[in-house]
């Protein structure tokens, strides 16, 4: 599943301190707008009819506008990866040394949203050490990492959904389980995040359930 991830923190004022890369900031900025070009609309578009509608005729299509909407999206994503991976080549992770604040958390959008986040994680983790990124996006892809590999996640942060191996036409979308659950709002705290994990299963729109890796197994067809 295709995580929509929404920041109501982009409009806050430059933070940032040091030499910026004025122009650098401009990019990913930019960068930034097209990660969440088409993610902005899976939210809304389900609720509100005359919304689907627009983007239909807009599209020039008259069924499956998650499919065409996640088609587009994915493309801007590989170009926006290719780019962000030039850039950490020549300047490292771009944090808020380099770019200041909220501009720190626009590669990480790119990465997060890409196949390679187990090449780097690594340098995310760093960046976050070293004060270049919130500890809670660090947090929240090594939830993310652990989750594509099959292994519990440590904060909660990372929903899915599969379909029902008793029925093959319905799927349950569910918090992907959780080492240690009973500990993990302890953990998401001293990470930097404000909601507990069953205030962000709300948020998320999933019923919060303490599951354990077999129980996902019995219950769900994961695939490979």
């Amino acid at each position: 599943m295709k995580q929509i991830i929404l920041s109501v923190f982009w409009a806050c004022p430059l933070l940032g301190f040091g030499q910026i890369n004025a122009s650098l900031k401009r990019e990913l900025d930019s960068m930034y707008v097209l990660d969440q070009q088409y993610r902005a609309y899976f939210a809304e578009y389900p609720k509100n009819r005359k919304l689907a509608d627009s983007l239909m005729a807009a599209l020039q299509i008259k069924e499956n506008l998650s499919g065409k909407l996640w088609e587009l999206q994915n493309r801007i994503d590989s170009l926006n990866l290719i780019r962000v991976k030039d850039i950490i080549k020549t300047h490292g992770y771009p944090g808020s040394t380099l770019v200041g604040k909220p501009t720190n958390v626009a590669a990480w959008y790119v990465i997060q949203h890409s196949p390679e986040i187990s090449d780097y994680f690594p340098l995310i983790e760093k960046a976050g050490q070293a004060g270049e990124l919130p500890m809670s996006l660090v947090a929240m892809m090594q939830d993310r990492l652990l989750m594509e590999q099959r292994k519990p996640q440590i904060y909660g942060t990372q929903a899915t959904c599969y379909p029902l191996k008793a029925d093959q036409g319905k799927q349950e979308c569910f918090i992907w389980p959780i080492e240690s659950p009973a500990t993990v709002n302890k953990r998401r705290k001293e990470a930097g995040f404000t909601q507990t994990v069953e205030e962000n299963a709300k948020r998320l729109g999933v019923e919060y359930k303490a599951l354990t890796m077999e129980e996902i197994e019995r219950r769900y067809r994961l695939g490979r």
